[in-house]
């Protein structure tokens, strides 16, 4: 799996992946997504922060999309729990989706551990990985809790006024010491 840094000639690409994942959610009664988030002009924003990304296949096929955003995140502001690092050296998954046309081959998890890896090899300043899904989204719930997060709390009323999210956080450089001293 490889991480593409997105361009605004991506931007169609992630809309129709994250409408797929809109559609997803919806065919599963998960009411996350429904509606006008994440809208055209997260994507855009996404994109001219930095901070989207395509996901490929080993082959160069875009599978999915994701956004790895930088503090401050204003998504947090409210959440009712406690952190595992109170610090501003974090990152935030947000917005991942893969391609209906490529589930079930386990591109969600090679993407979350791109991510992971991206971040122990790369940026010994990030001590922390945090994101949230609604608490209606047991896939990503169980692939979050199977990538190592541990749940640290919950948002209400962030992406819709309803909306109940839960939130998780993993310290990327602690697993990794963990499995070399282990081995």
């Amino acid at each position: 799996m490889k991480l593409k840094k997105a361009t605004l000639a991506d931007l169609d690409t992630i809309i129709d992946i994250l409408k797929d994942g809109s559609n997803q959610l919806a065919e599963s009664g998960v009411d996350q997504w429904q509606g006008d988030y994440p809208s055209r002009d997260q994507i855009t924003s996404d994109i001219n922060n930095g901070f989207a990304y395509l996901a490929q296949s080993d082959d160069n096929e875009t599978v999915g999309a994701i956004a790895v955003v930088t503090p401050p995140d204003p998504s947090y502001d409210t959440m009712n729990g406690t952190w595992l690092n109170n610090g501003d050296d974090y990152i935030v998954i947000h917005r991942v989706a893969i391609h209906s046309q490529h589930a079930g081959h386990g591109y969600a998890t090679r993407l979350f551990n791109a991510v992971i890896d991206h971040v122990v090899s790369d940026h010994p300043e990030i001590k922390s990985i945090r994101i949230d899904t609604h608490a209606d989204n047991k896939p990503m719930q169980h692939l979050i809790a199977k990538m190592g997060f541990t749940k640290v709390g919950e948002i209400k009323g962030v992406y819709h006024p309803a909306d109940l999210s839960y939130v998780y956080e993993k310290l990327p450089h602690e697993d990794a010491a963990s499995k070399h001293q282990a081995s």
